[in-house]
This record gives structure tokens, sequence and C-alpha cells, in this order.
């Protein structure tokens, strides 16, 4: 598999040819949100599960103390 992904990655950066595309300022506001938007999420679902694995991490710790 990670062979794979190598092969696939270098063969992407080998074979590349330029491009005539423009990207607007727009384009690069839309990608600070995605990107924006992902830590955000992160962070969220972060703060949702917290208790759960403070509350797994505190029962391992009890039972590896008796």
């Amino acid at each position: 598999m990670l062979r794979s992904c190598a092969f696939v990655v270098v063969a992407l950066l080998v074979l590349e040819r330029p491009a005539a595309a423009y990207l607007d300022p727009g384009t690069g506001s839309m990608l600070l949100q995605v990107l924006l938007g992902g830590v955000a999420a992160i962070g969220v679902i972060a703060r949702l599960y917290w208790r759960r694995v403070t509350a797994a991490i505190n029962s391992r710790l009890q039972r590896a103390r008796r």
C-alpha cells in the first residue's frame, strides 16, 4: 500500500505539466474558509468527546492502581 502510494506521488511529480490557470482572490478566500472550517470541526469533535476520553483514561488508571 505504501509502495503504491509512493509510486503515485512520484509519478505525479515527474509527469507534471505547466498549467495555464488563474487563481483569483476568491479562490484563496474559499481555501482559507475550508481550512478554518476543518480546524473548527476538529475542535468541536474534540470538545464533544473530551469527557469520554478522560473517563476512559481515568478508569484505566484506577484499574492499574488496584
